[in-house]
């Protein structure tokens, strides 16, 4: 379960990296977006291991991957300017 936590956190801080990385003017402050990665990371590898129990390694990480991918994706701004309509 720690080589677990600890391989979702490293994936986790490497998917943060490479977003901060490639798209560093649609995220907030790098502190943030590096912090969260993990973070999101951790969190998926909770549930994907509390979902399915213990020996689903790969499965636990996936899990975390995608839950850090889903935190970090909730971080981008939109490019440009919204238009809205005044019959809006």
């Amino acid at each position: 379960m720690i080589w677990e936590a600890f391989g979702s956190a490293a994936l986790g801080f490497a998917l943060a990296w490479v977003a901060v990385h490639r798209l560093p003017d649609r995220l907030p402050s790098r502190r943030l977006v590096l912090s969260a990665g993990p973070l999101g990371a951790l969190f998926g590898a909770y549930v994907t291991h509390s979902a399915l129990g213990p020996g689903h390694v790969l499965a636990t990480l996936i899990g975390a991957v995608a839950m850090g991918a889903v935190l970090l994706s909730l971080l981008v701004r939109p490019t440009g300017r919204i238009r809205r309509s005044a019959a809006a």
